[in-house]
């Protein structure tokens, strides 16, 4: 008996012999995670981009919105997919991608705001001194500017997606989460820690990947850096 062999039957928690037996399973199962990751992500970001611009043109807009995105992102995560699957979203994993992006607005608003915030007054006023329109000065100055806190809101929005994705699990679609949560009704060791480092290790990467991304958008941080 090999001593790859016996930690499956030894159900050890460190076990080679299960990630060379079930690699389908755990791409598939990664495949999904980022899916679900990428997709909530993006529908987030999309939404909370002209959500902030809006908001900020008075307080009590922004306070209001800001507010909403908060108050949506405590409620539990069950009685998020229940809501969605009450509204008809189905069964499914757009289910799930629907309630993360809902649960990403509360962090990626805040960012965008607070990047928006502190772009230096005379950027805008050397912007409107060119004539430049006011949507044209938004996309061409404000937005570029604050790319820095843009993009660390995304990082923590998607670190944060990365966790919440197991949850997803609850109605089947949660990427690794399926695994973990099987791993746990069946007492399966080597699949519960296998799936929860590929998780930890997705969120580092991704979140290793958001910062070179925020390195190439502003080669002028690397200018001063250096």
């Amino acid at each position: 008996m090999s001593v790859a062999e016996s930690c499956l039957q030894r159900n050890a928690w460190i076990c080679p012999e299960y990630v060379t037996t079930r690699q389908d399973i755990l791409l598939d199962a990664l495949a999904q995670h980022v899916y679900i990751t990428f997709a909530a992500v993006a529908i987030g970001v999309l939404v909370a981009i002209p959500a902030a611009l809006l908001a900020r043109r008075t307080k009590w807009l922004e306070l209001g919105v800001v507010g909403a995105a908060t108050i949506a992102y405590t409620v539990p995560s069950l009685a998020m997919f229940a809501l969605l699957l009450a509204l008809g979203t189905g069964l499914n994993q757009n289910t799930v991608v629907i309630g993360l992006a809902i649960y990403s607005l509360a962090i990626l608003l805040r960012n965008i705001l607070t990047g928006l915030a502190q772009v230096p007054p005379d950027a805008v006023d050397a912007a409107n001194g060119m004539g430049l329109t006011p949507a044209r000065r938004v996309w061409s100055v404000e937005l570029p500017l604050a790319v820095p806190a843009i993009v660390a809101g995304i990082r923590i929005a998607t670190v944060s997606t990365v966790a919440l994705v197991t949850v997803g699990a609850l109605i089947g679609f949660g990427g690794m989460g399926n695994l973990i949560f099987q791993g746990l009704n069946s007492r399966f060791n080597a699949e519960v820690l296998t799936a929860t480092v590929l998780t930890v290790v997705l969120a580092l990467v991704l979140d290793g990947l958001l910062m070179l991304l925020q390195k190439q958008l502003t080669p002028w941080a690397r200018g001063r850096a250096a």
